[in-house]
């Protein structure tokens, strides 16, 4: 059985725009679409995660002064089999609230493990623009984003307060379910291949310096 992370990018809980926090519903339609095919699943949303006023990563901490809220969410993102990243359009680019929470962990965590890209609008084109961004910004942290996306447009109309669909269910489930069931095969093949081969030992983690990235120098 699986187990994924849906990540809400999206801190604003006033209006305009209406109704206030959108993108949760986005998510949790993941998570409910997630756990009807079987999957254990775990909506974050930032605004539960206490990150402290300036930002410092995870890894940059001593570890006996960690931040407990970090080191959970840590352990979580080490422990998924994959993750749903839900993300509204903010010029032309991916959330900052949703880069802004992913950036606290190395890559090293995230690596070796599907993701799917989920946008909304409130407007006609579904956050499509994000999802660019949002694709090479994943490529880095290692959970390559699956090829199939999900834009929801006029997310509003689109979905209830709860998540579900109240037009066109059996459409817009099917819509999601492309992505989502791109990101489960994917899921489950890297979790039976990681326990054949440690991908650690194959692709070993950048662990001391910015230099450890570069080409070998001239002898």
């Amino acid at each position: 059985m699986a187990h994924y992370l849906v990540f809400l990018g999206s801190v604003r809980d006033s209006t305009p725009p209406a109704p206030a926090r959108l993108g949760l519903r986005v998510a949790r339609a993941c998570v409910q679409l997630l756990e009807a095919d079987g999957a254990t699943v775990e909506l974050i949303d930032p605004l539960d995660v206490e990150l402290g006023g300036v930002f410092k990563p995870h890894f940059a901490y001593a570890s006996s002064r960690v931040p407990e809220a970090l080191d959970a969410l840590a352990d979580k993102i080490a422990a998924a089999d994959g993750y749903v990243m839900v993300s509204p359009e903010y010029n032309h680019s991916m959330s900052p609230a949703l880069a802004h929470l992913l950036n606290h962990f190395g890559s090293s965590l995230y690596a070796f493990k599907p993701s799917a890209i989920v946008t909304y609008s409130a407007g006609q084109w579904g956050g499509a623009r994000a999802a660019v961004n949002l694709r090479t910004f994943l490529a880095e942290l290692g959970c390559l984003p699956v090829s199939a996306m999900i834009h929801v447009p006029r997310a509003q109309d689109v979905l209830a307060e709860d998540g579900s669909f109240p037009e066109d269910a059996e459409h817009w489930a099917g819509y999601f379910g492309r992505t989502l069931g791109q990101l489960g095969w994917w899921a489950e093949a890297a979790a039976n291949h990681r326990d054949v081969r440690d991908p650690t030992h194959v692709s070993p983690a950048f662990q001391r310096a910015p230099a450890q990235r570069n080409a070998p120098g001239p002898r």
